[in-house]
């Protein structure tokens, strides 16, 4: 569990699926319907982080490691007056744990367009946009493995200097 500024971030737990649809539910205005039964499948292909602040929850993070590559698959966070301090928290802590693991780098994936102001947040906090076609071929294949095109633009943060090019 990490704090920073009043905000609490955690992993989430499978008991959580209720609370963790409800929040997207209200987040989304209703625009995604989610129940707790897609929350637990979800949860059984990512991790997901909990953000919270004044024992609500305010925000979540979802990944998934392979190949020492995080992919940020869930970035949401609501009320959007707290996203400034809430996603620093939770990409701060995700960012932690992935370097634990030794991973290379973070592709985070905003809905496409992906809005200026949430590009520039995540830009002041290390991920900057790249195209796909010009990352190196792991982190294509990963950007790939979410959809993404080789035209296309993913937000990356290089979690290490140096670059695994043999196995661990």
């Amino acid at each position: 569990m990490v704090r920073e500024r009043g905000v609490t971030v955690r992993r989430a737990r499978a008991s959580d699926a209720g609370a963790i649809a409800t929040f997207v539910s209200r987040a989304l205005a209703g625009r995604a319907a989610l129940d707790e039964q897609r929350v637990v499948q979800r949860l059984g292909n990512v991790g997901f982080l909990l953000a919270e602040l004044s024992g609500n929850l305010v925000g979540l993070l979802g990944w998934q490691v392979e190949n020492l590559i995080v992919r940020v698959t869930d970035f949401l966070i609501w009320p959007a007056s707290e996203r400034v301090v809430v996603g620093r928290a939770l990409l701060t802590t995700m960012e932690q744990a992935a370097t634990e693991l030794q991973c290379e780098a973070a592709l985070l994936f905003l809905p496409r367009p992906g809005a200026p102001q949430m590009v520039e947040f995540c830009r002041t906090l290390g991920y900057e946009p790249r195209i796909v076609a010009d990352l190196p071929k792991m982190w294509q294949e990963a950007a790939h493995e979410a959809h993404v095109g080789d035209d296309e633009v993913v937000l990356i943060k290089q979690l290490r200097a140096d670059r695994v090019v043999y196995p661990l």
